[in-house]
């Protein structure tokens, strides 16, 4: 029984992605999300309240790939945690070009929803803070410079959304996940003790 609702919610946030992303999200509907999915407005109901929990579902899912980047590289020297980071460049960048038309379906809904904007911009503030956290405990360990971490971490932050807005409007401009990698060796001779 888990396993056949779980299929149903999967079926319905695959179904809104192709929806929000050929339609938007103002002229998708549940009726066409639940007509894709295959499923009725009542198992549609029973996993999402509205039309936008179910946006914020997807958001929240393509988010779940840096958390695990983060989560991955927890409790090492500060340098290795950001080197182990790194490796989880080919699946994130992989999983953006697979969602262009999500994710500026996410950025322009984020600008007229305050529901929407709010959930968008929560992660940019928890990774902005976790950079920060890191910076200091690198700067505490002995292994970075001496600088502002609050300035380091947005320029980190900065980096990898412009590397990823790149990647999606050019897919084909380099190869992003080497190019993120090698952005992540620069900052990381910028910041760490010689």
């Amino acid at each position: 029984m888990q396993q056949r609702s779980e299929e149903t919610r999967s079926h319905i946030l695959e179904a809104a992605v192709k929806q929000f992303s050929v339609h938007g999200f103002n002229k998708a509907s549940v009726d066409s999300i639940c007509e894709q999915a295959g499923v009725s407005k009542g198992a549609f109901y029973h996993h999402f309240r509205t039309k936008q929990d179910v946006f914020l579902a997807l958001l929240d899912g393509w988010l779940q790939t840096f958390d695990q980047a983060i989560r991955a590289s927890k409790d090492r020297p500060v340098p290795e945690t950001f080197q182990m980071m790194t490796e989880y460049f080919p699946y994130i960048f992989e999983s953006a070009s697979d969602n262009l038309p999500m994710f500026l379906e996410f950025l322009q809904q984020a600008s007229r929803d305050e529901t929407i904007w709010q959930a968008s911009i929560a992660p940019y503030r928890r990774y902005h803070k976790h950079f920060a956290a890191l910076i200091k405990k690198g700067i505490a360990e002995g292994s970075f410079v001496d600088v502002d971490p609050n300035l380091a971490a947005r320029l980190i932050v900065s980096a990898a959304m412009g590397l990823l807005l790149q990647s999606l409007l050019d897919p084909e401009g380099a190869k992003w996940d080497k190019v993120a990698r090698e952005t992540v060796q620069l900052m990381m001779k910028s910041l760490v003790k010689e």
